[in-house]
């Protein structure tokens, strides 16, 4: 999954270690308050390219809830763009509120899909091998 909408991760490398962690987490807090998404309400997850498969079966999954508040910060972001102004400070998300809420349904889209295709693999391979050398067509 190295090219998949999740990309490729060091997390839990650099969550393993603690001193790692002490210098990796305030430059990664920078960059994540730099790239200006919270600004307009966005959760991290909101920014995965929708037009992929996986992501849109994905969103499929989401509980009312969670599609119904992922609309309304799409639509409230979507008007702060049109104003030329990010939201006002006291609407902006905070850092403790940005958690992935879609990251466990594109993992679960993602698991079955290669479990599908080797299910798949598996029974065509079975079906080639159990078939004879003849068939009724050739013999006399």
């Amino acid at each position: 999954m190295l090219f998949g909408p999740l990309g490729a991760s060091l997390a839990p490398y650099v969550s393993s270690s603690r001193t790692l962690l002490g210098w990796i987490k305030p430059v990664a807090n920078w960059y994540a308050n730099a790239s200006g998404y919270r600004k307009y309400g966005f959760k991290y997850d909101d920014l995965l390219v929708e037009e992929r498969p996986d992501v849109q079966r994905a969103l499929t999954r989401l509980t009312p809830r969670e599609g119904y508040d992922r609309a309304y910060r799409l639509k409230r972001a979507s008007q702060a763009s049109v104003l030329h102004a990010p939201l006002p400070k006291e609407q902006w998300l905070k850092p403790e509120e940005d958690n992935r809420y879609l990251k466990p349904h594109v993992l679960n889209v993602v698991k079955e899909e290669r479990k599908g295709r080797c299910g798949i693999l598996w029974c065509q391979q079975e079906v080639s091998r159990c078939r004879p050398y003849y068939t009724h067509q050739y013999i006399f």
